[in-house]
C-alpha cells in the first residue's frame, strides 16, 4: 500500500470590499458585479457596509461574507460645524472597527467602491495593503475646492479605476498625475431577461418612463413639468416614475407630489416607488427620460433603456453623453430644460417608425459594449495584478 502524501493547501486570495450603502442603485449594482467577478475567480471576499439593507442578501447570495462596520461617509450635509463634529465621531469609530477588521482578515487587496468612504483607503495604506478605489462620482459643476477635497484620497490609492473618460477628466482638474494612472473600465450593465421591440404604433397615450433616485439633482421634477408642456401642446402622454428618495430627502418626494397636483397631472404621472426588477416598466414604456440637472460620471439607466430597445432622451452633460454615444435612438437635450425635453419627445414620436428600428439595433450594440462578462474579466485582471497573483 502506497504512502499517503498530503498536498499543501493552496491559500485563496482575500479581498475586502468596502461600500458606503446597502441599496440597489447604480454603484450598488456595479459593486455586486465586482464581487461576483472576484468570487467566480476563486477569491474569498468580505464586504463591509456601514449598516444593513437589501444589498446584504444579494451579496451573500453571490457567495461573499458581509461585515457591518461603521465608517465615515462624506456628504454635503457634513460641511457644517455640527456635521464636522459628527464626521469626527464617525472617523473615531470607523478607525477602531476598521483597523480590527483589517487585522483579522489579512486581505491581499482592499477594494473601495466610491469616493464617499475615503477612510478605508487611509486604513489600508497604514496596514500596507494594496488598495483600489473605484470612482463613480464626477460633478464638474461642484466648487473646485469640494472636488479637490473629494478626490484627494486618490493620491493614496494604489490603483484608481473610473467608469468613464468624463470621470477621469474631472479627476484631472484637481490631480492630473492621478488621472494619468487611472484605468477606465466601462460599466457592465445587465440587460432585460427577454428583450421586446417597442410597439409599432403609438396609439395614445405615449408612455414615458423615469427610473432612478428621486432627487432634485436627478431632475425628476423637470420630467414632470415636461409632461405638462406636452399636454398643453396637445399630446396625450403619461409618465411612470420608478424610484425612491434617499433617507432624509423625503421632502423632495413631497414637493414632487405637490408639483404633480399643482399642474393637474395626477391622472398622467404615477409614482411607483422603488421596484426591482424595473424591466417590466421598461417593456411597457415608449420613451425613457433621463433628465438629470447636474454632471454625473455615467448613465446606467440610459444604458438600461438602450438595452431594452427603447429610445432615450437624456441631459446632454457629463457622463450621460458618453453613455449614449453611438446610439442613433438616443437624444440629448439641455439639462434642466422641460421645454427641450418635451421637444425631444415630440421629435421621437414624429419619427417613431425609424426610431423604433434604430432602438432595436442599438440594443445589440449596447449588449456587446456593456457585457457584464467583459467588466468582470477586467476587474479581476486589475485586482489580481495588484496582489501579484496573475495566472492563479
Amino acid at each position: 500500500m502506497g504512502e499517503h502524501v498530503e498536498r499543501p493547501t493552496v491559500r485563496r486570495p482575500v479581498a475586502l470590499v468596502a461600500h458606503p450603502f446597502a441599496d440597489r442603485y447604480g454603484s450598488d449594482r456595479m459593486v455586486l458585479e465586482s464581487i461576483r467577478a472576484l468570487v467566480d475567480a476563486g477569491w474569498r471576499v468580505a464586504v463591509t457596509l456601514p449598516e444593513g439593507g437589501p444589498l446584504v442578501a444579494m451579496v451573500e447570495e453571490i457567495g461573499a461574507r458581509v461585515v457591518l462596520c461603521p465608517t465615515p461617509r462624506l456628504s454635503k450635509a457634513l460641511l457644517t460645524p455640527r456635521g464636522l463634529v459628527e464626521l469626527a465621531g464617525q472617523t473615531l469609530r470607523g478607525t477602531r472597527d476598521g483597523w480590527a477588521l483589517l487585522r483579522s482578515l489579512h486581505p491581499d487587496v482592499v477594494y473601495v467602491n466610491t469616493l464617499t468612504i475615503p477612510w478605508w483607503i487611509v486604513l489600508a495604506r497604514l496596514r500596507r495593503v494594496p488598495v483600489l478605489c473605484h470612482v463613480h462620482e464626477a460633478e464638474r459643476s461642484a466648487p473646485w475646492l469640494v472636488r479637490t477635497a473629494l478626490t484627494l484620497p486618490l493620491l493614496l490609492a494604489t490603483v484608481a479605476v473610473a467608469n468613464s473618460r468624463f470621470t477621469v477628466e474631472v479627476v484631472a482638474d484637481s490631480f492630473p498625475r492621478v488621472a494619468r494612472r487611472t484605468r477606465i473600465v466601462d460599466n457592465g450593465v445587465v440587460g432585460p431577461p427577454g428583450r421586446t421591440q417597442a410597439r409599432p404604433a403609438l396609439t395614445p397615450p405615449v408612455k414615458l418612463l423615469y427610473v432612478g433616485r428621486l432627487s432634485a439633482r436627478k431632475g425628476v421634477d423637470v420630467a414632470v413639468v415636461a409632461v405638462g408642456v406636452l399636454r398643453d401642446r396637445g399630446m396625450d402622454v403619461e409618465l411612470d416614475v420608478v424610484g425612491a428618495v434617499f433617507p432624509g430627502y423625503e421632502w423632495y418626494q413631497d414637493e414632487l407630489e405637490r408639483l404633480v397636483a399643482r399642474l393637474e397631472l395626477t391622472e398622467r404621472v404615477r409614482l411607483h416607488g422603488f421596484q426591482d426588477p424595473a424591466w417590466p416598466f421598461y417593456a411597457a414604456a415608449d420613451v425613457v427620460l433621463v433628465p438629470t440637472r447636474t454632471d454625473e460620471s455615467f448613465g446606467n439607466t440610459a444604458v438600461e433603456a438602450v438595452l431594452s430597445a427603447r429610445p432615450v432622451v437624456i441631459s446632454g452633460s457629463g457622463g450621460f453623453v458618453e453613455a449614449a454615444v453611438g446610439y442613433r435612438s438616443a437624444r440629448t437635450v439641455l439639462a434642466g430644460d422641460p421645454a427641450a425635453l418635451a421637444d425631444a419627445v415630440e421629435e421621437v414620436v414624429a419619427s417613431w417608425s425609424a426610431v423604433r428600428r434604430e432602438a432595436w439595433d442599438d440594443a445589440r450594440r449596447a449588449e456587446a459594449r456593456h457585457a457584464p462578462e467583459l467588466y468582470r474579466r477586467r476587474i479581476v485582471e486589475i485586482v489580481a495584478g495588484m496582489a501579484g497573483i496573475q495566472g492563479r
